[in-house]
Parts: C-alpha cells; structure tokens; sequence
C-alpha cells in the first residue's frame, strides 16, 4: 500500500466500521477494504457489487437481493 492507504472494515448488515476481532467472529458478515491513497490513481467513481462471503463481484440485481451479505463499493 502507498502512501496513506489503510484498511478498515465493515459490517456488511450496517455499513459501520467494526473491529479486527469482529471480521474474525463474522467473516460471513463484514468486509475488509482499501481505503485512502492518491486520488490521482483511482479510475472513477464505477460501482461494483462485492459478495461478503466470498468477496467476488456480484451482479446488481444479486445485491439487491441479499443486501445482509454484499456491499456496493466505488471504485
């Protein structure tokens, strides 16, 4: 990672940031992203649908359909 990127996590129910120790009791349930860095390197604002279960992109319609295990992002 470069410059001031970091991670954070977040439940995928809520959208609020939780703890290391709560993405290790509900791996199922939350995500770990990038957040940060050089505006300069990002390609946009696109967004994408990523599964929390299996952190693949999913289509939009499957977001909407199981909202408690996928979380919109912008890339």
């Amino acid at each position: 990672m470069a410059g001031n990127e970091h991670e954070v996590n977040r439940s995928a129910r809520t959208g609020k940031f939780v703890k290391d120790s709560t993405v290790k009791r509900q791996p199922d349930t939350t995500t770990t992203e990038t957040v940060g860095g050089d505006k300069s390197d990002r390609t946009g604002d696109q967004e994408v649908n990523r599964s929390t279960t299996t952190g693949r992109f999913v289509k939009e319609t499957t977001a909407e359909l199981h909202p408690a295990t996928t979380e919109t992002q912008k890339l």
